[in-house]
């Protein structure tokens, strides 16, 4: 037998199997001897992924968005800061989610949807990321990510199951490190396997014993119990999922560390968070990370290493005020700058068929399209990556809103799957179109 092998397009080898006959811990790259054989005559490109960004206090209208629309818009005072990446990004003016409102409740309901989310007897619906990561999140090790910036534990988040139910968000970078790249003994990953199966054991056991009485409840505790049904069958299968990859090796990194900060230290956290985004996108750790920048719930913040004056939320409370005008201003152009380096630094990052960048789409806004009045219409957001034609400001009815569903939509079919509605949508997004 010959020693030489060559891959030809006729052999297709995983990538699971490259790492188990090296054996060693080690992220390979997506190549394209990695694709299907006899895959109908196409090549395919490495993974699509998303994450969801959320700032939860917003930006300055007027300085957000541009004052013309199309191809050829005069970049606003915000997107200056991304200049260098205009042909990477589409901005959007007269778009929302219909039907939320909830003031600062509306955050549950950025990449979701649902509606009155400040109503009582709400109850949230699926976001995009969990919808993502039950399509292929049995592909990498962990189906989604959720992160957060001073966001309150366990309490806070972007992500939600189909049942409604919050995933909590992770606000310490180096427990996101140790998640994607620390390898336990191997008393460690026993143990874990114990508490997998336990675990498992239990959920079936409460199940079975809530069903026993379920027959005696009344119309809105069967609701109540059809959801719990809902999150225990989540968490088996994510269950099942963890005990299969408990034992693989996790990838390495030539990445130190982080050190987590202080809750003052906003941006600094936050650029940490889209750091180790990077490196999980790059890993093929996870295709699904959501980011929840918990302004509402951050005190006086640095910008650009200076104490603001006021805490963030009372700052958003501008009244107009030159002061808080000021140091407003200052925080919005730093989160632009971010997403401007978290940009290039997917952009950097080479892949089969493209970049990082090109295989990754970043939503990113509010919830408030006016955090000062606590409007929920008009809502700041800008895509940016994925396989999209960008370069445009897409400017709606600033009134009668087009419906934000509508880019989620698009980017799930940008993505590869074959849907045409999720939540309130009402098909793809107008302009918004696909590289060929």
């Amino acid at each position: 037998m010959n020693k030489n092998i060559s891959f030809t397009a006729k052999l297709s080898i995983s990538r699971r199997q490259v790492i188990k006959g090296l054996g060693v811990g080690i992220a390979l790259p997506f190549l394209s001897a990695m694709n299907p054989a006899f895959a109908t005559g196409k090549t395919l490109n490495s993974p699509r992924r998303f994450i969801g960004i959320c700032n939860n206090l917003g930006f300055l209208n007027e300085r957000f968005f541009p004052t013309t629309a199309g191809k050829d818009y005069q970049l606003s005072p915000y997107l200056e800061e991304l200049k260098d990446l205009r042909d990477k990004f589409t901005v959007f003016s007269g778009c929302s989610h219909p039907g939320v409102d909830g003031s600062h409740s509306s955050d549950v309901s950025f990449l979701t949807a649902a509606p009155h989310p400040g109503g009582g007897g709400f109850r949230n619906t699926i976001s995009l990321d969990q919808l993502l990561a039950k399509e292929s999140g049995h592909l990498t090790r962990f189906p989604s990510i959720s992160l957060g910036v001073n966001a309150k534990e366990g309490r806070r988040g972007l992500s939600f199951t189909d049942a409604g139910v919050l995933i909590p968000c992770e606000n310490k970078p180096s427990n996101i490190y140790k998640l994607l790249f620390v390898q336990g003994s191997e008393k460690e990953i026993a143990r874990q396997f114990r508490k997998l199966h336990l675990g498992e054991s239990i959920m079936d056991t409460i199940a079975d014993e809530a069903k026993a009485f379920q027959k005696r409840l009344g119309k809105e505790d069967k609701g109540r119990l059809d959801q719990y049904f809902s999150s225990v069958r989540e968490v088996e299968k994510r269950m099942v999922n963890s005990r299969d990859w408990v034992q693989k090796p996790k990838p390495k990194t030539s990445e130190k560390e982080p050190k987590d900060l202080g809750r003052t230290d906003y941006m600094e956290t936050a650029e940490l968070m889209y750091r180790m985004t990077k490196l999980a996108f790059e890993t093929d750790s996870t295709r699904a990370v959501t980011l929840l920048l918990d302004s509402n719930n951050s005190p006086s913040i640095k910008i650009n290493g200076t104490q603001a004056s006021d805490g963030y939320h009372n700052l958003s409370h501008h009244g107009k005020t030159e002061k808080k005008l000021s140091q407003l201003d200052g925080i919005d152009r730093q989160h632009l700058a971010l997403l401007g380096k978290f940009m290039k630094d997917l952009e950097g990052c080479k892949e089969t068929g493209g970049t990082l960048l090109d295989h990754s789409s970043i939503f990113f806004g509010s919830n408030f399209g006016d955090a000062n009045k606590h409007t929920t219409n008009n809502m700041p957001i800008i895509l940016a990556g994925g396989k999209f034609q960008h370069g445009q400001h897409l400017a709606f009815d600033k009134k009668e809103n087009e419906p934000l569903p509508n880019v989620f939509v698009s980017i799930l079919q940008q993505m590869g799957y074959e849907m045409d509605r999720f939540a309130s949508s009402t098909g793809t997004m107008k302009g918004l179109e696909f590289k060929a």
